[in-house]
């Protein structure tokens, strides 16, 4: 199988975890977007009653389309179970997301639920985090200022741009700041730096949330228990 296909099949497993009268958190991606069309075939197929939550414009859009119910995430009083994507999953179940600068959105749906479940492909499975580069999403005012303490903390910094060379906006319209750090020894000790930052709004250190990793494997999905 190729990556798509491991994808698909991660997202296709992770779908049967989705119960009759959740409300449901749906992440954003490529491997998402094959978890969704999975949702709505059960919704039409075994008569689902779910709601759902979106990270992402894109996900909601295509929910919506599907025939899933979608809400905002100040219009529920929970969550039941978030489903997304990762870039990279350590042996210690922790994980960078943001390569589609949806991470704040991301994590705030992340949060705010009661189990969290990522889907990935095999290659995504990593020992250590940082070969993928971090993600931060730093607002456009003093962004130059964030960006010199960023270097001057030897974290390389670049600002993620688009085909054009212009600088990526995310869906608050604000800037990403990618660290390529190549290898990430103490993820704690940089996520309490990078949360007392000013100008940096999130960034894509996703530690301690992940409850149950999906993977599509060549031998087919492997389900994994998050152990702390």
């Amino acid at each position: 199988m190729n990556q798509s296909e491991l994808k698909q099949v991660a997202a296709e497993r992770a779908a049967l975890f989705v119960e009759d009268g959740m409300t449901i958190g749906l992440g954003t991606g490529s491997t998402v977007f094959f978890l969704v069309e999975a949702i709505a075939r059960r919704i039409k197929e075994e008569g689902l009653h779910i709601q759902g939550v979106a990270t992402s414009s894109r996900t909601a859009n295509q929910a919506a389309e599907l025939g899933i119910k979608m809400l905002d995430l100040n219009d529920v009083d929970h969550i039941d179970l978030t489903i997304d994507g990762a870039d990279e999953i350590d042996k210690h179940f922790q994980g960078i997301k943001g390569g589609g600068a949806a991470h704040t959105l991301e994590k705030m749906v992340a949060i705010n639920s009661t189990r969290n479940i990522w889907i990935v492909d095999e290659s995504k499975l990593v020992p250590v985090l940082g070969k993928f580069p971090l993600p931060t999403e730093v607002i456009p005012f003093g962004c130059e200022q964030v960006f010199k303490r960023l270097e001057a903390e030897n974290l390389h910094p670049h600002f993620r741009l688009d085909a054009d060379g212009e600088r990526i906006r995310t869906h608050n319209q604000n800037f990403v700041i990618d660290l390529h750090m190549g290898a990430i020894k103490h993820p704690h000790l940089l996520k309490q730096f990078l949360d007392s930052e000013v100008g940096i709004l999130e960034h894509g250190l996703f530690l301690d949330l992940v409850n149950t990793v999906v993977v599509g494997t060549q031998d087919g999905a492997q389900v994994l228990d998050a152990k702390r």
